[in-house]
């Protein structure tokens, strides 16, 4: 059985990955205004935090239309027997529930949908899990319990930078960003059961950070293979810098290094940091 491996653009896998691995993408879009950019094909992750600080308003977000799912499997179709569609957790977004409705419309193809339960890289992670194992040539059936095990060792932890974002997205009270600014709090955040909550407030930038590096490292010195992202919103020096670092310190672990692109940054906001890994 040949099985075709698809995500959203909300895993933000490099590109170069994306080819080797023969990851599909679907876009999910932001709106400024009367204007619609699809990431990762319209826009890029720069270009977008350029646009927000000449932008009266915050853009919103939108997932791919039901028919664009419906088109792209398809496409898929005409080459693969099954196709296994990853995406962004269901709590936060309807992408996962439009790519089982869309798996319902085609013929011609199995659609395998599945709920990352996260976004990002660390979502990307699972796509290029599925895809390595397809190359060699695994059950679909197979690929997904072996993604439902890796779920289990998943860990992923962000700090936002600017609380506003946060507030007119809905996710925080006026009265709270206005007091966690003025005390410089910087929330760390995670998912559980499918949505973004708090994990811990921490009142600076630094000190968050050297936080969720102590979680990472209550795994890592268990010395098991493993595999970790640091993803930034338009801080590539900083978070290069501390990819560099951590490297040396953990030479059993794989790097990567990734970005919070338009979708995922219009609400977490310029200068958010994530780190995410899980064990080989």
């Amino acid at each position: 059985m040949k099985t075709a491996i698809l995500t959203d653009s909300t895993a933000y896998i490099p590109k170069h990955i994306r080819e080797q691995l023969n990851i599909h993408i679907i876009p999910l879009s932001v709106v400024f205004g009367t204007e619609t950019y699809r990431e990762e094909i319209d826009i890029s992750a720069e270009d977008f935090f350029d646009k927000v600080k000449t932008s009266e308003q915050l853009p919103t977000t939108s997932q791919p239309p039901i028919g664009l799912f419906v088109e792209t499997f398809e496409q898929l179709a005409k080459q693969y027997d099954a196709v296994i569609s990853i995406h962004l957790s269901s709590g936060i977004s309807g992408t996962y529930q439009g790519a089982v409705s869309a798996g319902q419309m085609v013929e011609g193809i199995r659609v395998y949908a599945y709920d990352s339960e996260i976004s990002c890289m660390m979502q990307g992670f699972y796509a290029m899990e599925a895809a390595e194992m397809a190359q060699a040539g695994m059950h679909p059936e197979a690929i997904i319990a072996q993604l439902d095990e890796m779920k289990r060792s998943v860990r992923a932890y962000f700090m936002v930078d600017d609380l506003s974002h946060l507030q007119r997205g809905g996710r925080l009270s006026g009265a709270q960003a206005f007091i966690g600014s003025l005390l410089q709090v910087k929330p760390i955040l995670h998912f559980v059961d499918k949505v973004i909550v708090p994990f811990e407030k921490i009142r600076t930038r630094k000190k968050a950070l050297s936080r969720i590096e102590e979680l990472f490292a209550e795994d890592a010195m268990l010395g098991v293979p493993m595999r970790a992202v640091i993803i930034h919103a338009n801080r590539e020096e900083e978070a290069r810098a501390w990819k560099e670092k951590l490297e040396q310190q953990y030479p059993h672990v794989e790097f990567f290094l990734s970005y919070f692109g338009p979708v995922i940054g219009t609400h977490l906001g310029e200068g958010a940091m994530g780190f995410g890994w899980y064990k080989k």
